[in-house]
């Protein structure tokens, strides 16, 4: 991948350093929750410091697509960081890593639980002792302890044990795995939610702390509003497929054309989509007055709708009923979505040389964030970094002859 090069932001704006500027993170994670977290903190301009393993970050493998020897997936996740290769399984590697936290705001890693405790670089022990304005962020499947703890955890395997699964899908097809993998990216979203809690924190204590985020607690954080009904009425919430499960009509309608969404979460937008489409008598039936007649005669209104909605073209229809104030859009597969003018003109695609990826969501008026550099080769900043925290050319010489640092991946 191409180095960072001077870019700009939007109509012309030159990209700011960041709200993060400033920001030092040493980041251990691989794979996907603890590398998205990061990347989120890298574009907004903190030093994140990406330490891989020997083997590198096993997703970038994770392919076709590649590019350069990296998976896209590893390429979705990574851009803005610097890559150092480092074997902490050898004292010497477990020596570079203190001083580079020399400095450091945040400590990140996705190891099993007591990985770190047994390399003599524990929280409590020795790293809150040593820096003790570190914020330590420990990603997990399970947590350290309980009945679970410290064992594996995977997005999937979580999205099953927590009830996402059940939720999804429809009761033909039965439990389904979403599409992206969700808990995954909540775990990552979530830590750096908690990572900017504690460096807040640290603005009035002085002091750094330990957090433990954990696939487990994450997925199940996204369980609404399925576990509030189950809290308040006891029964096991179902998959309904595209129809919200407290809300109607809120699912997917055929048109002419395509397939669009209807959004109707209150009555009085409830009477306007009638208006509009020209069912007036409607929303004086009895069966659909109000929410709870219409989630109770659903079928009978979505067939209704859809014998109105059949003549029509979806994306023109979606285009008035948004500007009539009813939340409504086609279905868009990915390349569509990628190519709609909205997703231009909220830079929701970005692009640096050869690097096309997802534009940040987080947008600020005075210091927006941004891609700055392309995902790092494997190592590809090794020698920098280095030397930026001291290490003499002798010293990284003799760290890669010992296989410390560590130029080709091996296998």
């Amino acid at each position: 991948m191409n180095d960072a090069v001077p870019m700009t932001q939007g109509k012309g704006l030159a990209l700011s350093p960041g709200a993060l500027a400033g920001l030092k993170v040493i980041d251990l994670t691989r794979v996907l929750g603890g590398p998205y977290c990061t990347m989120i903190l890298s574009d907004h301009g903190a030093e994140v410091v990406k330490i891989e393993p020997p083997q590198g970050d096993e997703v970038r493998d994770w392919g076709p697509p590649f590019v350069e020897g990296s998976a896209s997936y590893f390429i979705g996740v990574n851009r803005n960081k610097q890559s150092l290769a480092l074997d902490l399984g050898k004292p010497e590697g477990r020596e570079v890593l203190m001083r580079l936290l020399d400095g450091a705001d945040v400590l990140i890693e996705n190891y099993k639980p007591g990985a770190m405790e047994k390399w003599g670089m524990g929280y409590e022990d020795v790293l809150s002792k040593r820096f003790p304005q570190l914020v330590h962020c420990r990603v997990s499947g399970f947590g350290p302890d309980g009945p679970l703890g410290a064992l594996p955890g995977y997005d999937a395997v979580i999205q099953a044990m927590v009830g996402l699964m059940s939720i999804n899908g429809d009761p033909n097809s039965g439990p389904t795995r979403m599409g992206t993998p969700i808990v995954d990216l909540a775990t990552g979203l979530y830590s750096a939610i908690a990572i900017l809690m504690a460096l807040q924190e640290r603005t009035r204590s002085g002091q750094g702390q330990f957090l433990d985020m954990s696939l487990h607690d994450c997925g199940m954080a996204l369980l609404h509003p399925q576990a509030a009904n189950y809290f308040l009425n006891d029964k096991r919430p179902k998959a309904t497929g595209n129809p919200h499960p407290n809300i109607s009509p809120y699912s997917k309608y055929r048109t002419k054309t395509c397939e669009i969404f209807l959004a109707v979460g209150n009555d009085p937008t409830f009477r306007k989509v009638c208006k509009f489409l020209s069912l007036d008598n409607l929303p004086d039936d009895p069966r659909f007055r109000t929410n709870g007649d219409r989630l109770t005669h659903r079928d009978s209104l979505t067939e209704i709708l859809e014998a109105r909605l059949a003549a029509e073209d979806g994306h023109d229809l979606c285009d008035r009923l948004l500007k009539a104030g009813v939340p409504a859009g086609p279905v868009m597969h990915v390349d569509e979505a990628m190519n709609a003018p909205h997703t231009a003109h909220r830079q929701m695609v970005t692009e640096l040389g050869s690097y096309r990826g997802l534009g940040t969501p987080i947008k600020m008026s005075r210091t927006p964030g941004g891609t700055r550099a392309a995902p790092p080769r494997f190592n590809e900043h090794g020698d920098d970094i280095l030397a930026r925290h001291g290490f003499t050319a002798e010293e990284v010489a003799e760290l890669k002859t010992k296989g410390i640092v560590v130029a080709a991946r091996r296998t």
